[in-house]
């Protein structure tokens, strides 16, 4: 049962093993709302997997990507059910995660559920078809491109993780707004504090852009590092449209009867 605190009615607290329930009773939502939606895509997967190498076959030319072991296409079409059962259940995973933070939140910033899970959504399958239809086949012609001379023989399985750790990597990184939105929303932060963290925020950029990129070259990096710039930059006009004054680290509390 969750006790309200004294200072704050509205601020309700929860212990360690609520905590634990809540965190138990959200996930068990999330693994249902993947495996209805990993069967759905499953039926599809073979479309899905036609789908997600349309931007590399013009690259490939007439070669067709390759399989080297028997259960190779199996596992694959696994691995492709899962990726479309992420972006199919996006929305019902967004709001479990925001409903599990929800017990630490103000009553008036409960109210911010709808469009949180409205535009995260939107802004991650925004980021998985910037990953789809701009870095992947960018990043593709770059590393074919200086193989210049040699004959590719392409694994499929090696091309889906690569292609698909790119769509989620930039489908997390258009997040950038949304999380923005919700911290100005509660004070948290503001366009002026943001604006004059930019430069840290560049040099951020880049350190996690080479912790995610897949690849260990430059031009891949940069296609993520890119985007996410653009995104903070929207981040602070988000801020200062939507935010509010940023809420003081430290409350001054009132002094005791009798003291001066």
């Amino acid at each position: 049962m969750r006790r309200p605190r004294t200072d704050r009615p509205d601020l309700p607290t929860m212990s360690f093993l609520e905590h634990l329930e809540e965190l138990r009773k959200r996930l068990i939502r999330v693994v249902v709302a993947l495996a209805v939606a990993f069967t759905i895509c499953l039926v599809r997967a073979r479309d899905i997997l036609d789908f997600l190498l349309q931007p590399i076959r013009p690259i490939l030319g007439q070669d067709r990507p390759v399989f080297l072991e028997l259960t190779e296409p199996f596992l694959l079409y696994m691995k492709v059910a899962f990726l479309g059962a992420v972006f199919l259940s996006a929305p019902i995973l967004l709001y479990q995660a925001w409903a599990f933070i929800t017990p630490g939140l103000y009553t008036h910033e409960r109210r911010h559920a709808l469009p949180f899970v409205l535009f995260a959504t939107v802004f991650f399958v925004m980021g998985g078809a910037f990953g789809y239809y701009v870095a992947f086949p960018t990043a593709c012609r770059f590393l074919i491109g200086i193989a210049e001379g040699f004959q590719p023989a392409l694994r499929v399985s090696s091309l889906f993780a690569f292609e698909s750790k790119m769509i989620l990597a930039m489908g997390l990184v258009f997040e950038l707004p949304t999380v923005i939105y919700f911290l100005a929303r509660i004070g948290l932060v503001t366009a002026a504090f943001l604006w004059a963290k930019f430069q840290y925020a560049v040099l951020a950029i880049f350190i996690l852009a080479a912790v995610i990129t897949p690849t260990p070259d430059v031009v891949t990096q940069c296609i993520f590092a890119g985007p996410m710039i653009l995104l903070y930059l929207l981040g602070i006009l988000v801020a200062h449209l939507f935010g509010r004054a940023r809420v003081p680290a430290v409350a001054a509390e009132p002094a005791a009867p009798g003291e001066s």
